[in-house]
This record gives C-alpha cells, sequence and structure tokens, in this order.
C-alpha cells in the first residue's frame, strides 16, 4: 500500500534513509559524511519537515514501511529528492509503486517536468530511474558529484 507518510513514521523512515545511503555511499565517502551524527540529525530534520508539509510517501508492507519517497518544489521546478527502499525489498515493485504515486501526484498538481538528483556512483538508482523515463537534464547535467535528472510528464502517459 502507498500512502502519506505520519509523523509516527519518521523513526522508520529515517532508519531506511540510513540504511540506503550506507548501500551508495560506502567506499565513496568517509562515513562520517553520511552516517555521521550531524548528518544523521540533518537528515531526520528534512525527513521531519517534508512529512509535516505533507511531502513524503510511504510504501507499506505488513504494517512496516518498506519505502519512502519525498518530493517538493524548488526554484519553481518540482523535484524528487529522495526515493528509497529497504534492501529486503528491493526488486519487488516498491520503487515502481512509489514512484508511480509520485508521478500521479505531480500530474494532479499540474506538474509537467520533475527533476532529481543522483549520486554518481549509485548504478542501480541510475538504472531504476532510466528505466523510469528519466533522462540527462540538458539544462544542467550534473550538481557536484550528482548527475541531473529530468522526467517529462506528458498527459496521460508515465
Amino acid at each position: 500500500m502507498i500512502r502519506y507518510a505520519h509523523a509516527e513514521d519518521l523513526d522508520a523512515i529515517a532508519a531506511l534513509h540510513r540504511q540506503a545511503r550506507a548501500t551508495y555511499y560506502r567506499g565513496h565517502l568517509r562515513e562520517g559524511e553520511f552516517l555521521g551524527p550531524e548528518e544523521l540529525a540533518r537528515g531526520r530534520a528534512g525527513w521531519t519537515a517534508a512529512v509535516a508539509e505533507g511531502r513524503v510517501l510511504c510504501a507499506e508492507r505488513e504494517g512496516e514501511v518498506a519505502g519512502a519517497a519525498a518530493f517538493g518544489v524548488r526554484d519553481g521546478v518540482m523535484y524528487l529528492t529522495q526515493l528509497h527502499v529497504a534492501p529486503a525489498h528491493w526488486r519487488q515493485g516498491v520503487g515502481t509503486r512509489l514512484h508511480a504515486a509520485c508521478v500521479e501526484a505531480w500530474r494532479t498538481a499540474g506538474v509537467t517536468t520533475a527533476r532529481l538528483e543522483v549520486y554518481e556512483h549509485n548504478a542501480r538508482a541510475q538504472a531504476f530511474y532510466a528505466a523510469h523515463g528519466w533522462r540527462p537534464d540538458p539544462a544542467a547535467p550534473r550538481a557536484g558529484s550528482h548527475l541531473v535528472l529530468r522526467l517529462t510528464l506528458p498527459a496521460g502517459q508515465e
């Protein structure tokens, strides 16, 4: 089931975020840069704000949070800021359902284009996004160590 996140989900979402980031940053960044106390607190604060603003969707399986996606407008552009699936639920369609729910929310809001930034060494995420129609953003293909992707949402298509 996909639903909007509630404050009660924050512990599970924060744990999921830690776990997911460790899978793609480990070996590329010092552990303190993605799992240090300040970074964990910053991540928790970001998720708390996004949940309070109604910008987080959760995938729930058997009463547990199996994935989470956050989105919001920045500089007039819709961004998919986070999409994480618990490794135990990889390759089971959780990410695809979360992505589809985000796209539907954007369409309902009249959004026709969205952007995201994906870590350059996160090949799994890059393949996922490519399979869902995301392409390099020709206006700004990089942001530091991240690739910038864009999704155009033609009416009635995903």
